[in-house]
């Protein structure tokens, strides 16, 4: 990812049936049959698939089951500031396992525009900067990380903090967005805006980001960053 100057936001916030059992007839039973070889054989098919799901609860089907999933495990994490690095890996398994259904070309896909939170990031520093590292969470207590994406190709980052645990604040980017292909998106931001208590001034330059977007629908987006920075979007209802 190239950037003309550095910014406090470098990245975008750009997330077997059951076997259905049969009878099986007794030798008591009028309608008993002798079982042969094949029935044998489909019949310890089946228990071996039972035993499979029994074995691995874990198994996930769809969105469905993956969407609730994924939010579970960032939910209330700081952004995935918390979880330790298999947490971080079972994060990173969901969110391939989403890859594979997600919409053709999500980049044309109207889903893609609203107000979204960013509930995870597989590297902290990625959304926020300065701001998200180990010590500047000592000092910047994160509130509310917002993107928004706005028809046809606007992009507004916000990042609110409270400073000291008293003095309340935000840093805010207006980007414009370019496709790159269907999955694929670029995003070149103006230099950034930074409030605290009554000053309100812009420094730095401008900054670009790029983002694939993995999977979409109309409760999470997920996406991966040029540096293979995984972001978890939920849409703010």
């Amino acid at each position: 990812m190239a950037a003309s100057s550095p910014s406090l936001l470098p990245s975008l916030f750009i997330g077997p049936e059951h076997p259905k059992y049969q009878f099986i007839p007794t030798p008591s039973s009028s309608a008993y049959v002798p079982r042969t070889s094949s029935y044998n054989r489909r019949w310890k098919t089946l228990r071996i698939s039972a035993t499979i799901s029994a074995s691995n609860p874990e198994v996930r089907i769809g969105p469905d089951e993956l969407v609730p999933s994924i939010l579970s495990k960032v939910t209330e994490t700081d952004r995935g500031v918390l979880l330790k690095k298999e947490e971080h890996k079972e994060v990173d398994e969901m969110a391939r396992e989403l890859q594979k259904y997600c919409v053709s070309e999500p980049v044309k896909c109207p889903l893609i525009f609203g107000d979204w939170d960013v509930v995870y990031c597989s590297r902290p520093t990625s959304p926020g900067g300065g701001y998200r590292s180990a010590f500047g969470r000592l000092f910047f207590k994160t509130k509310e990380m917002i993107q928004v994406v706005e028809a046809p190709d606007i992009v507004r980052n916000k990042v609110s903090f409270s400073a000291l645990g008293f003095l309340d604040g935000e840093v805010s980017l207006k980007g414009k967005l370019n496709a790159l292909d269907g999955e694929w998106i670029q995003v070149v931001f103006e230099p950034p805006e930074l409030k605290v208590g009554s000053l309100d001034f812009r420094y730095g330059g401008e900054s670009e980001v790029k983002l694939q977007i993995t999977y979409l629908d109309d409760k999470i987006r997920l996406g991966k960053g040029s540096r293979g920075s995984l972001f978890v979007f939920q849409r703010r209802s």
